[in-house]
């Protein structure tokens, strides 16, 4: 098997990015310009902006690529917009867990009956039962409540039947007793340990990079075999925010503006560099297999082209060099293989401008008993 794509194997890689007239990271609380250290104002892009490129590629790639049962295992758990809870209950049905100790009590006010049945629809967590009793000809109505819900999920179902609320204080009292009454299933190890396989079987992301998933119904935590750190510019970065217009305007209030004034930050060009490490062993702990690993290297590669916007310019893939080792510990310091990889402005630059701005020294010759490098683009 071809070392870079052996998950058994520990891999640590160098990524080499560029931007040319972007932003590659925006920073909210600069107003989004492009990221920077403020002491050596060099580029910063973060590692979760990458994570993000990289989910969306396999996102994509399930999508419109993949064959049905190749993207039943390639689900995203951290979707846009997503909501993580929603993700971790899908486990708990799938493996048929208990979700909460259910709580129900019989509906004695009639008036509340009526008002229930016209709002349960809006309550996907209580269920309204209309039953005989044993010893009277009148209909019993009772509602259960499932008890899956956290605090903040409970708060966000009520809010759709606010104004019932408000409006009727013995509705309000006869729910709130119920939820009272109910209480969080008692979660076995074996129950944890069934989502949380399950949540690793069917996301990529929860396999490759981890998660919590103990915020609502409890699916333990991941520590992920990818870790990525914080891409820095080679060089000091000059963000610029510039003023743009618009002929159009929104509203017919402003039609004698007809222009209208915007911004768009960017940085001319930036070479960044980052890093990479894949673990063996916590891999084997969520399941990542030969395919998983290919399929994050072409994440690396290609994520660039499905990921293009006006704001971030040109951006593209320079470097992506990865040292292999044959021992799942390694055969040597990551930061001593990384120094192999030494990318370097030319002496007759001043201010960088394009890639070719650069030499990229690949040191391939002696290198550690056990470890393999493979340059996929250099």
């Amino acid at each position: 098997m071809t070392a870079y794509l052996n998950p058994e194997y520990r891999h640590d890689f160098v990524l080499l990015f560029d931007v040319t007239d972007g932003n590659p990271n925006g920073d909210p609380d600069a107003g989004n310009l492009p990221r920077t250290d403020s002491e050596t104002s060099h580029g910063l892009v973060t590692d979760v902006c990458l994570k993000r490129k990289i989910r969306n590629y396999i996102s994509t790639y399930a999508q419109y690529e993949a064959s049905e049962a190749e993207a039943a295992r390639l689900k995203i758990f951290v979707e846009h917009h997503g909501v993580l809870n929603d993700q971790i209950r899908k486990a708990y049905v799938a493996e048929k867990l208990s979700m909460g100790k259910p709580a129900t009590d019989i509906v004695k006010d009639p008036a509340i009956a009526l008002v229930l049945k016209d709002i349960i629809h809006l309550l996907p967590s209580f269920t309204l039962t209309d039953g005989d009793a044993e010893d009277a000809t009148d209909v019993v109505t009772s509602l259960t409540y499932s008890g899956e819900l956290s605090k903040s999920e409970l708060d966000e179902q009520l809010e759709s039947i606010e104004d019932q609320l408000k409006a009727n204080k013995p509705l309000k009292k006869f729910i709130d007793d119920l939820v009272k009454k109910a209480g969080k299933a008692n979660k076995s190890r074996e129950s944890i340990d069934k989502a949380r396989n399950w949540m690793c079987g069917e996301f990529y992301d929860v396999r490759m990079f981890g998660a919590v998933m103990s915020t609502g119904l409890n699916a333990g935590q991941v520590r992920g075999p990818i870790q990525l750190t914080f891409s820095r510019s080679l060089d000091e970065v000059q963000p610029q925010d510039l003023s743009i217009t618009r002929m159009a305007v929104t509203d017919g209030k402003d039609r004698d503006k007809m222009q209208t004034m915007g911004r768009k930050t960017l940085i001319p060009y930036g070479l960044y560099r980052g890093y990479g490490f894949y673990s063996p062993c916590l891999a084997a702990q969520t399941g990542v297999d030969k395919t998983d690993l290919k399929l994050f290297w072409d994440a690396l590669m290609n994520m660039w082209d499905l990921d293009r916007s006006a704001s971030r310019g040109l951006m593209a893939l320079r470097g992506l060099h990865i040292f292999s080792h044959d021992n799942k510990l390694g055969n040597a310091p990551a930061h001593v293989l990384f120094d192999r990889i030494k990318p370097e402005l030319k002496s007759s630059v001043n201010v960088p401008r394009k890639f070719t701005d650069y030499t990229v020294t690949i040191q391939e010759d002696n290198l550690p008993s056990g470890v393999t490098l493979t340059s996929l683009v250099k």
